[in-house]
């Protein structure tokens, strides 16, 4: 009897010493949590149903995480929805937006385009398009002067030998600083105006097709007008090459006067003059130039760029842009 009682005592040390020698489990936390104690975990339950909670919303059977996702992907689409529904998602929507200025934003031209993103400032689009001019106009003391006749100049021959770039090219072209110091000053101001009320993106289409405009009708005048007149002018006047960027800054400067007619613009910086009044002097001079048909301003180039000034308020007054 006192042998068996050992072996008991024995079998039984032997069970605590491998009791205590086992590795002991780890609490883990509840990885759900109730919705209105979401700081507080939930002891560990034998029935399934404590691992799921009732998602007042939907009615159904969720764990918590799912539940949070689904009410947050809720949350978001409506406001998604509330945004797009006033147009505050898409910046280049059909929606007229008006500005300080009273007149709505150009943006519907840019609908879709990639390169928006990449566009300056303001005025960093006026300085840029006066920066290009004086680095052309520095060009024509560095280069070839046969070379910047061919490429930076607008004229029948160019025009009949394919270099169809000039007819962007010359609208960035000075040779005289009076000549550019005079289309700086007005692109200055008037470009200013229109790109802070418009955007820059719409002084830069404006300027070029303002340019491609004078260019255009820089030609037409060269060769149905001028052969008319040969007999007064000369037989090479057809030939005579043009440049400036006269036509592009008419165009920003008319469209400034066309919208605001009623506004004072200083003449020399001193003398106060209806806007309206300046138009119709710059109209005026230039059909008054073509019909007379010499002198070293083109009046038919201004007025392709009054043309398209009148096209773009048109457009404007329509609610097109």
């Amino acid at each position: 009897m006192a042998t068996r009682r050992r072996l008991l005592q024995f079998h039984s040390l032997l069970a605590q010493q491998a009791l205590r020698a086992a590795p002991r489990p780890k609490p883990q936390s509840n990885p759900y949590r109730l919705l209105h104690s979401p700081s507080r975990p939930v002891a560990a339950s034998p029935s399934p149903s404590s691992n799921l909670i009732l998602c007042r919303n939907s009615g159904s059977l969720l764990p918590m995480s799912a539940a949070a996702v689904g009410v947050a992907a809720r949350a978001a689409a409506a406001r998604w929805l509330a945004a797009r529904g006033s147009g505050l998602l898409d910046p280049f929507s059909l929606q007229r937006r008006r500005r300080a200025s009273g007149w709505p934003s150009p943006s519907t031209f840019l609908r879709g385009v990639s390169w928006v993103h990449w566009m300056p400032s303001a005025d960093g689009a006026v300085l840029m398009l006066i920066g290009a001019n004086v680095a052309v106009f520095m060009l024509w003391r560095l280069a070839d002067p046969s070379f910047m006749r061919r490429h930076f100049m607008i004229s029948l021959d160019n025009f009949k030998s394919g270099r169809l770039h000039t007819l962007l090219t010359s609208a960035f072209s000075h040779k005289e600083p009076d000549h550019l110091i005079t289309n700086m000053i007005g692109l200055y101001f008037f470009g200013s105006n229109i790109s802070n009320v418009f955007g820059p993106a719409f002084l830069l289409k404006l300027y070029i097709a303002g340019a491609l405009a004078g260019s255009a009708f820089f030609l037409l005048e060269k060769a149905f007008l001028a052969p008319r007149k040969q007999v007064y002018v000369g037989w090479g006047d057809s030939r005579t090459p043009g440049l400036g960027a006269s036509a592009a800054v008419n165009a920003v400067m008319l469209l400034q006067i066309f919208l605001y007619p009623k506004r004072l613009v200083y003449l020399y910086f001193v003398i106060p003059i209806p806007a309206a009044i300046v138009g119709a002097v710059l109209i005026g001079a230039d059909l008054w130039r073509v019909k007379k048909g010499q002198d070293r301003v083109s009046g038919s180039a201004h007025l392709g760029g009054a043309l398209v000034a009148a096209l773009m308020w048109a457009r404007i007054r329509k609610g097109w842009i």
